[in-house]
């Protein structure tokens, strides 16, 4: 394969008897002479938060917009210094309860500076930070207080009824808890009733100094024990080291130099994902060395790009369904501006796409049409974005070729886990051929694809396929006291990430399927359930599609969440009751988009064993809420199959019948 991104390190392996045939080990061409490392003298992620403090004490840090009962004010910033001042006391008061360097702090709220002064406060200390998910029930909490044996935690406020209730089941190792705001006596009272303190932000604060002495800190240190919810069992908690962290925020520094320009404080972040999770507490981590201002949004989904608007971020981090929703809303803008103004939008955008396509970089490709035609567009973020970041799940190619075009800026898709320290693939700045991939590896990871025989992938094959294997300076240093889990992943000093990838012609990788979400239809025939939905998710009248296939029966069925604005508009045309629900129970409505994906399964190649044979319309998107997604939006395949338990077997029993 064409190697113009990549470099081969070293050989393939062949099969044995104990372990498949593995392909080359590459790098990214950035890395051909060596693997970025931590420089010597860089031990913790203070040292990143306390330079800038000292290089631009005065500049605005962390902004949050301020809300009355009837709208959100402008963005009210804390300056870098200010947010020192916070973390120090903090981490002092903290000592001061007894709180010691490698004893665990939970984080347990939604992003917003308290957030951010926790963490902090903790780094200062070389205390471990565990963040409680935001998103997960009181269950999972109570579950990670206990395995990680959490002794304090910071709150929010509209947290604490959840985190009160778990402490008949957690006091034997939480001991104190400080609210981000404000508490009443009765919360109080019901925190000492199990022998907990329980503190108010400003209370906790006034027990700290200023001149405390901070203890010396390691890079081989844990900085962070993340539990990833995971689709399946109890959550693991991810082991990571200070090294880890700095080394990650300094190979997305390298790259954003090499392809763009590194972030400064001229920057502006936009805050939204969740702070719990490791692809926005990186992202923020950058900011922080760089000095950029980090603004949060409110919390709503509903006001999220009005928050945009106000505070006008340079760079913007979301998942494929937050880019999903704005492509569609720039698409029915469009739409409705009538039949001259889509010629005239129709031209732009395949004359600057050819340019782009022939190696022009975005902002020399049409600037004149930029300014005329597409200017619009970078307005919806706010008008200053330069860099637009996607991770956590594919991308739909023809979303990323249009956010490229459309939005005058930047824009790379990566993949990486919680194990990899977020980013460990990237495409890179204005290489159209990546559109579609998820690139190359980051300049600390070398990759390889190892052959899954019983799926049909081989990584030795003209088209390698198969499971993505990293190794390098990124990694996770295992899973907290799981030591058989740990095992399982690593294997000769590679990491299994159990992701199905395929090396393009370009040296860039694509993601084709998950290793795990495998199973065996009753004819024997093998189903690899998410290249299936990929293909199914392609068909406009659907948002989201969970297919599923008995192992005692021969066929598929699915649940399918359809796009509200187009069921609607067949009702119209068809004379149906316009009532959502109603509609998701219509017969008709179910067979017109049965037949659609269907007819989408066809055009792609999918087997005839492949296409659906019943489908359960669900007027309500899978939601955290139900346990029926993870945080970052992937389905939660037993939970669906619970829940959705008397469904599957009514369309089991149906599709059996329509065939009698």
């Amino acid at each position: 394969m064409s190697v113009s991104w990549t470099v081969k390190v070293e050989e393939a392996r062949p099969a044995t008897e104990k372990c498949p045939s593995a392909g080359p080990v590459y790098r990214c061409i950035y890395a051909k002479d060596g693997l970025l490392e931590l420089p010597d003298g860089m031990h913790s992620p203070w040292e990143f938060f306390s330079g800038t403090v000292k290089r631009i004490p005065n500049n605005q840090m962390l902004g949050r917009r301020i809300t009355d009962s009837k709208q959100a004010g402008p963005y009210v910033w804390l300056t870098y210094q200010e947010v020192y001042d916070a973390a120090l006391r903090m981490g002092s008061a903290m000592r001061s309860c007894g709180v010691n360097p490698g004893d665990r702090c939970g984080i347990y709220g939604s992003n917003c500076p308290e957030w951010i002064i926790s963490m902090e406060a903790c780094i200062s200390q070389a205390v471990t930070y565990v963040p409680l998910y935001d998103t997960l029930g009181s269950n999972a909490v109570e579950f990670i207080i206990n395995h990680a044996e959490v002794s304090i935690a910071f709150v929010q406020e509209n947290k604490l009824p959840a985190i009160l209730s778990c402490l008949p089941a957690c006091s034997s190792y939480l001991k104190a808890i400080v609210s981000f705001t404000n508490i009443t006596s009765d919360q109080k009272k019901k925190a000492e009733e199990f022998g907990v303190s329980l503190f108010s932000w400003d209370e906790f604060s006034q027990q700290g100094t200023l001149d405390s002495e901070l203890p010396p800190k390691q890079n081989a240190d844990i900085c962070t024990i993340m539990y990833t919810s995971g689709t399946t069992g109890e959550p693991k908690g991810v082991i990571l080291t200070n090294g880890a962290i700095m080394t990650e925020v300094l190979t997305v520094d390298q790259l954003m130099e090499i392809r763009d320009k590194a972030c400064s404080e001229e920057d502006t972040y936009f805050s939204f994902l969740p702070l719990a999770h490791v692809y926005d507490q990186i992202m923020v981590t950058y900011f922080i060395y760089r000095g950029s201002s980090i603004g949060f949004w409110r919390g709503d989904v509903r006001g999220l790009m009005e928050d945009v608007q106000e505070l006008k971020p340079t760079v913007f981090c979301a998942v494929p369904r937050v880019y999903d929703r704005i492509y569609t809303g720039i698409v029915n803008k469009i739409s409705s501006g009538g039949a001259i103004r889509n010629k005239l939008f129709q031209f732009a955008y395949n004359y600057k796409l050819g340019n782009m396509e022939s190696g022009l970089p975005h902002n020399n490709a049409a600037p004149l049409l930029d300014r005329l035609v597409f200017d619009k567009v970078r307005q919806a973020l706010g008008g200053r974005v330069r860099i637009l970041l996607s991770g956590a799940a594919p991308l739909p190619r023809h979303v990323e070729e249009f956010l490229r075009v459309t939005c005058c800026a930047n824009l790379s898709q990566g993949y990486g886990l919680t194990e990899s320290c977020a980013g460990c693939f990237t495409s890179l700045a204005n290489v159209m051929s990546m559109v579609g991939t998820v690139g190359v590896p980051v300049t600390t990871i070398e990759a390889r694809l190892e052959s899954v025989p019983e799926m049909g992938y081989d990584a030795l094959a003209s088209v390698p396929r198969g499971e993505i294997c990293l190794r390098g300076n990124t990694l996770f240093s295992g899973y907290y006291k799981r030591q058989d889990l740990t095992e399982e992943v690593f294997v000769d000093g590679w990491f299994h990430t159990g992701d199905i990838g395929e090396w393009q012609q370009d040296g860039s990788m694509k993601i084709i399927d998950r290793k795990k979400n495998i199973f065996k239809l009753s004819q024997g025939e093998y189903i690899a359930v998410e290249r299936i939905e990929n293909t199914y998710s392609r068909c406009p009248l659907i948002t989201s599609v969970w297919v599923y296939g008995n192992s005692f029966e021969s066929f598929l069925v699915a649940v399918v969440v359809p796009e509200r604005q187009a069921l609607e508009d067949w009702a119209t045309n068809n004379h149906e009751a316009l009532d959502f629900k109603s509609l998701c129970n219509n017969p008709k409505a179910r067979k017109y988009i049965l037949d659609e994906l269907n007819g989408i399964g066809q055009k792609n190649q999918l087997r005839g064993f492949e296409l659906l044979k019943a489908i359960h319309l669900e007027p309500n998107p899978f939601d955290i809420e139900r346990d029926l997604i993870t945080p970052t939006f992937k389905l939660k395949r037993p939970q669906l199959l619970k829940y959705y338990k008397d469904r599957i077997d009514q369309l089991y029993s149906e599709a059996k019948e329509s065939k009698a």
